[in-house]
């Protein structure tokens, strides 16, 4: 009897293996992780960067304007018409004393907020950055570094919005088309050459005369031409993978069409649809900032990266507009190239073939 017992090997999934090589990777997975706790933390935005307070205290009561939203002026004692001004409020209760207090966000300015009012800004805008506006503001006084705050979550609910729907109907489209072959793939191809052939940006012009689409809607038109390019990949690696001996077993076995697509030949064909993701997601950024540069984006005021890239250059001048807008999306684009290049290594079939 042998002395030393055996221990048994880990049983490492082909996917934990992707994922531990993902990880090894340390640009791209840093650039994860920094990108998904930005995104994660831009949902509490009107917390963080707001000119709300989060807390009032007025003659022993307390209020949270940040979560009830608009509260009038006259009720926390300021004279002033409409929704109370809570910076001005902070100092008169600073002033007064009696226990009264205000407790703003860190940065307590809206992307929407007009600041030409404010005393420290002297002139007409755009402003230069400074200790009180970090990125100065732009030619309509509103703060840049909140709308760039704000944009950042646009941009990237946005791009993730069009890859996941896209995704969606290209997989399926495009599983269904290498998978029946025939008379079906004929007829759907010539569909998709036609519907390939309509003139996007001629499409989203004329759609945006008659109606100004929001976030939602640029969504759905961005999604109704990006799934086709998937359709092609999907169809091609289900043209390869229907030919092999699991399918015809699986077909044997009386497995029904959609059990045989997408419980066992899309997970096989699944690793360029993932390596192209990040990538997807870098062109749909990039959508959104060239419609909105062109006016055809998201409608004002709402924070756009693209309408601030377009202000920088029209106040070339300005530097603040032309740096910081740039360094946004140019920082944010290279962390989403850096995840690409790190799943597409992390996903290459060659690592963990079975065959060998």
């Amino acid at each position: 009897m042998s002395t030393h017992e055996e221990i048994p090997h880990e049983s490492v999934s082909v996917f934990q293996k992707r994922w531990r090589k993902f990880k090894s990777l340390k640009r791209g997975w840093y650039s994860f992780l920094l990108l998904s706790f930005l995104f994660l933390l831009s949902f509490a935005n009107p917390l963080l960067v707001s000119n709300r307070a989060l807390v009032v205290k007025y003659d022993g009561q307390f209020y949270f304007p940040a979560i009830s939203g608009h509260i009038e002026a006259r009720d926390l004692g300021q004279r002033a018409i409409g929704e109370a001004r809570y910076r001005e409020l902070k100092t008169q209760y600073d002033e007064a004393g009696g226990g009264n207090f205000v407790l703003l966000p860190p940065y307590p300015f809206h992307p929407n907020e007009n600041l030409l009012s404010e005393p420290d800004l002297l002139g007409s805008p755009p402003h230069a950055p400074s200790g009180r506006h970090w990125m100065g503001t732009d030619d309509r006084g509103r703060d840049v570094f909140a709308r760039l705050v704000y944009g950042f979550r646009i941009s990237l609910a946005f791009g993730l919005g069009v890859v996941t729907f896209s995704y969606l109907i290209g997989v399926t489209i495009g599983a269904i088309l290498g998978y029946f072959g025939g008379i079906v793939d004929i007829i759907a191809q010539r569909f998709v050459e036609i519907w390939s052939g309509m003139p996007f940006l001629y499409t989203v012009i004329i759609i945006s005369s008659v109606v100004k689409p929001g976030v939602v809607g640029l969504v759905f038109l961005l999604v109704l031409w990006r799934w086709m390019g998937l359709t092609f990949y999907m169809r091609g690696e289900f043209y390869r993978e229907k030919s092999k001996d699991y399918v015809a077993a699986a077909i044997a076995q009386g497995e029904s069409h959609a059990s045989t697509i997408f419980r066992h030949i899309l997970p096989n064909s699944l690793t360029p649809v993932v390596s192209f993701a990040p990538f997807a997601l870098v062109g749909a950024i990039f959508s959104l900032v060239s419609l909105d540069f062109l006016g055809f984006g998201v409608p004002a005021p709402t924070a756009s990266w693209g309408e601030l890239v377009n202000q920088g250059k029209q106040n070339i001048n300005s530097w603040h507009l032309v740096f910081f807008p740039l360094g946004a999306l140019f920082s944010t684009l290279i962390m989403v190239v850096f995840i690409g290049e790190a799943v597409r290594e992390a996903f290459d079939p060659k690592v963990f073939s079975r065959l060998r």
